[in-house]
């Protein structure tokens, strides 16, 4: 019968798709993975991260927290998080992450010169990627966190089939091309099967430091109106500061440099 075809149809549609899938493998010594994503670049998503991984380890000192830079082609973290160097072998060939303010961090930065591009097609991207998951000596960590590239592309699929993840935040401002790119990888998470955790807005809002007049520059809670349509929370709102780029950018992030200030 037309039923029992269309039955064996969809049986020989999964056993191919199951095939095709990487089967997950947790990463070695880590308990939980957190990835922090955007669908548009430019929108201070390893700034984010950075931030996050060091409020993590902040809150609870006891907890010992890792930072991957999966970007290839944009590697933020050794600046951010002030680390320059190679990292060195570990008698099993693993390398060593190399490690500031109590963080454990790996990124493409500390293996190419800083400022060499990588010119590399997909294959070759896929194949860093591999190393930096399944070549590095981690330790024992409670958390790590994952700086990924920007968009919904190989790298992130990759990255979403191959390990475990406890939960993605999606960092976005509030102007519309950017909520249109974050709306689509929230999706690219829940195909997947990747828990959103829910969306950080940043940039939301610029005091002026003379008058403290305030100015949305990038529109006004685009974000928050994106979280409702999706059914997440907001986790945070960060304001458009300069104290949150300075420090970022001179490898003090405002988090470990200025902890008690609002930014």
């Amino acid at each position: 019968s037309s039923s029992s075809g269309d039955e064996a149809l969809r049986d020989k549609r999964a056993r191919i798709l199951s095939r095709g899938l990487p089967k997950q493998k947790p990463i070695e010594g880590v308990k939980q993975v957190v990835v922090v994503a955007s669908g548009k670049g430019g929108v201070g998503k390893s700034t984010t991260a950075v931030n996050i991984a060091l409020a993590l380890a902040a809150n609870d000192s006891a907890k010992e927290v890792g930072l991957l830079d999966a970007d290839i082609y944009g590697p933020s973290i050794p600046k951010m998080m002030n680390l320059k160097g190679n990292p060195e072998l570990t008698p099993k060939n693993l390398m060593r992450p190399l490690k500031n303010y109590g963080i454990s961090c790996m990124s493409m930065g500390f293996l190419i010169e800083e400022t060499a591009p990588v010119v590399w097609r997909g294959l070759m991207v896929m194949s860093a990627i591999e190393k930096l998951l399944r070549q590095v000596d981690w330790g024992q960590l409670d958390y790590l966190v994952v700086d990924m590239p920007p968009g919904t592309g190989d790298v992130q699929l990759s990255i979403s089939q191959n390990i475990p993840i406890a939960g993605a935040v999606i960092v976005s401002t509030p102007q519309d091309v950017a909520l249109l790119d974050a709306h689509k990888g929230a999706e690219m998470f829940r195909k997947v099967n990747v828990p959103v955790l829910g969306l950080v807005q940043n940039m939301s809002v610029f005091q002026c430091p003379k008058c403290k007049h305030e100015t949305h520059i990038f529109g006004a809670d685009g974000v928050r109106d994106l979280a409702k349509t999706l059914g997440l929370d907001i986790l945070g709102d960060v304001p458009l500061h300069i104290n949150i780029r300075e420090t970022c950018d001179s490898g003090q992030p405002v988090v470990i440099s200025q902890p008690q200030s609002d930014a």
